[in-house]
């Protein structure tokens, strides 16, 4: 029993000890984090007295005859030196970054990714550009003659045959309107040749008579150099002709792929949509559903309302030239039609060509009043004709035109100038809508679009977590 009585008193002892360690310890942790650490009287040392206490009390309660624990010595841990130098932390690399400048980083790799993917795209459409040139033409021929489909099919015809007489009766139409351009300049080549000659020598006259001093040995010797550089560019010219050939198969191939195109898209252009829409991301799938049919409708009110403003162009010019006794008077009328597709640039090109047939056809009085009569139909047609008919739908900017049809004419030539606004126009719309549509999915509570914000751009975009807290 007396041995059982010791064992329990040396048992309680090493638990004082330990308690009391434990006690300095934490003492000492409590001054390291205050900043100010205990000295030898100091708070963080324990009295042995205090400490044992407890564990004398314990001792007592297991056995009455338990020995007073000894006073453990606790080591003393010096002050630090108050001058000693603080570790410098370094700060994250993206938080010291100012923030434009990071926004101008990932701004800029996205624009050399999309500039990359815009080059890509810029070679692959050049060396299809037969082929999309004919798809585009198609999908202006057929943005013009759907109307007409729609009506058949309200009348009762089958969907196919509406198709086949709209295709048929249109192809007919444009093929008329070009045969009729062809035989009207043969016809009057003979007519417009000797004109041209009369014209030219009432130019040389003058010429010798106007206050510029020209003489007639300088007008003979401006004729001798183009007779020698025609002469001696006879290889050129020759080459000129094959490559005109080659040109001339290329556009029959081109027209060939465009009434095909047109064929299957007034048949069967709500499903070719639905497979063009499958391949669109499902996230995004909603929106272009919804800005599909809107370009549609823009594309077709800019088509039926180019048609209706170049044939009132057409018309008015073609009367005004024919009263002044231009010759091809038609035929220029059809140009005039065919170049106003081409806005603002291609009203000027006809407009020139018309001016100058009349000036070395019937002189400088006669060009003036084509001149006036061309300037006084486009200003009609720019203020009154195309707000009326295209309205607001439509409307581009000028400067946008002009710029698209110079990029599109450096593109593909004359049916990218053709194609370029168009384009612009539906971008534009199919942009405005789907703006609204994110702008509206937020407001309804959907979120945003696509993945959250990331990057160093990210640092600052959401809020601390004490923040969103109640």
């Amino acid at each position: 029993m007396a041995k059982r009585e010791g064992w329990l008193g040396r048992l309680g002892n090493r638990l004082n000890r330990m308690e009391a360690r434990l006690n300095e310890r934490r003492a000492e942790v409590e001054a390291e984090t205050s900043g100010d650490l205990p000295g030898p009287g100091g708070p963080g040392r324990a009295p042995a007295g205090r400490a044992a206490s407890p564990g004398a009390a314990a001792s007592g309660a297991s056995s009455a005859t338990a020995v007073a624990a000894p006073p453990v010595a606790v080591p003393v841990v010096p002050a630090p030196h108050l001058a000693a130098p603080a570790v410098p932390t370094r700060p994250d690399p993206a938080s010291v970054v100012p923030w434009g400048m990071r926004v101008a980083a990932e701004a800029s790799w996205r624009l050399l990714l999309l500039a990359g993917m815009l080059w890509v795209l810029m070679k692959v459409i050049s060396e299809v550009r037969l082929v999309v040139l004919a798809f585009a033409a198609a999908m202006l021929v057929t943005a013009m003659l759907q109307p007409f489909v729609v009506r058949l099919r309200r009348l009762g015809l089958p969907r196919g045959l509406a198709t086949a007489v709209t295709a048929i009766l249109g192809f007919v139409v444009i093929g008329l309107v070009g045969w009729f351009v062809v035989w009207q300049v043969m016809e009057n080549l003979d007519d417009l040749s000797d004109r041209v000659r009369d014209g030219i020598n009432e130019l040389k006259l003058w010429a010798l008579d106007s206050p510029f001093h020209v003489t007639e040995k300088q007008i003979n010797d401006i004729a001798k150099n183009l007779s020698e550089t025609i002469g001696t560019n006879t290889e050129q010219i020759t080459s000129a002709g094959l490559q005109g050939v080659t040109v001339l198969v290329e556009v029959l191939t081109g027209i060939l792929l465009a009434m095909f195109s047109t064929l299957f898209l007034l048949y069967d252009g709500k499903r070719i949509w639905t497979w063009a829409l499958g391949l669109v991301p499902a996230a995004a799938r909603a929106g272009v559903a919804g800005a599909g049919p809107r370009a549609w409708r823009t594309l077709t009110a800019y088509v039926r309302g180019t048609v209706i403003v170049a044939l009132i162009d057409a018309i008015f010019i073609g009367l005004g030239i024919y009263f002044l006794d231009v010759p091809m008077a038609v035929p220029l009328a059809v140009f005039i039609f065919l170049f106003a597709f081409i806005p603002l640039v291609g009203a000027v090109v006809s407009g020139a060509l018309a001016v100058v047939v009349a000036l070395v056809t019937q002189g400088v009085f006669t060009a003036l009043m084509v001149l006036l009569v061309v300037l006084a139909v486009q200003q009609i047609e720019g203020h009154v004709l195309q707000p009326f008919i295209l309205g607001r739908a439509v409307r581009v900017h000028p400067l946008a035109v002009v710029l698209s049809v110079a990029a599109g004419g450096m593109i593909a030539g004359i049916g990218g100038a053709v194609v370029a606004v168009p384009l612009v126009a539906v971008t534009n719309t199919v942009v405005g809508y789907l703006k609204a549509y994110s702008r509206d999915q937020h407001h309804l509570g959907a979120g945003m679009v696509g993945p959250a914000p990331h990057g160093s751009t990210a640092l600052g975009a959401v809020p601390d977590r004490e923040d969103t807290t109640p």
